[in-house]
């Protein structure tokens, strides 16, 4: 598990590295299987219930499960690229979102839903350790959202990743859920919150995977593959020192009379 997830993360940070204005995701796709296939591993989700691509590139509105095609990355855009692959016998699993040119990263509201989903996965993750129930992920990630002024997308959830790609615990990232079971050492799963600008639901377009905010704003997701510990955590897909992307400082509340407007 820890050699393939160290793979996915080169695989990932190459990919970022190519995520600029100008460039369309399907390039990113050849990227990634190209990056793959050079580590001698297979990318997961190519052809895994008849997915198309080698891995998942979502734009703006769109939550998950983005096909990359001939659309072009244009400086203001936000970019989710989810790489999972399949080494020796395990599969990895990790995704991070990127501003893409200058605007994206002078968009306040970008950023707040950028950096309030990376901030969610981040105090999850603190939490993970034996015994710590598996449904308290979701009340972490909801509380943090929230202070944000943000949404928690519900329909899609973490899951466990090992031999298998996707396999118990499923593991939600919402308030009061219903997950079942506990953190046991040497158990590996995934956190993957989807934050939302607005509403959080969703729709699913004809493909039956590209699924999208009901209302049209923007979303952002990041996800680790995590090994617990016999005291904790470890992240096996954390960033590396020269990982591209990053956190931006969150932009302060709009202020009237004094006051925070969403205080």
């Amino acid at each position: 598990m820890r050699k393939s997830c160290r793979l996915a993360r080169e695989v990932l940070d190459i990919a970022a590295a190519a995520a600029k204005p100008g460039v369309t995701t399907d390039y990113i796709d050849e990227v990634v299987h190209k990056a793959c296939i050079e580590r001698s591993s297979y990318p997961s989700p190519l052809n895994y219930n008849h997915f198309p691509k080698s891995c998942c590139t979502s734009v703006n509105e769109v939550i998950c499960h983005g096909i990359p095609d001939q659309r072009i990355l244009i400086d203001g855009d936000i970019l989710n690229i989810d790489i999972s692959l399949f080494h020796e016998g395990y599969h990895a699993d990790l995704n991070e979102t990127y501003y893409i040119g200058d605007r994206a990263k002078a968009d306040p509201d970008n950023v707040r839903v950028v950096e309030a989903a990376r901030e969610c996965l981040e105090e999850a993750i603190k939490a993970v350790k034996p015994g710590v129930l598996i449904r308290e992920f979701g009340n972490i990630i909801e509380k943090h959202a929230k202070k944000k002024n943000c949404s928690v997308i519900r329909t899609y959830c973490g899951h466990g990743i090992n031999k298998l790609f996707h396999c118990a615990p499923n593991v939600p990232h919402y308030a009061k859920n219903k997950a079942i079971g506990e953190c046991k050492p040497g158990m590996t799963f995934t956190i993957e919150p989807m934050i939302a600008l607005g509403k959080y639901r969703d729709i699913t377009w004809p493909d039956n995977w590209t699924s999208t905010t009901i209302d049209g704003k923007r979303t952002a997701q990041f996800e680790h593959t995590l090994l617990v510990t016999e005291d904790g955590v470890e992240i096996l897909t954390a960033r590396r020192d020269d990982s591209p992307g990053g956190a931006l400082p969150m932009p302060m509340p709009e202020v009237s009379n004094g006051k925070a407007a969403d205080a």
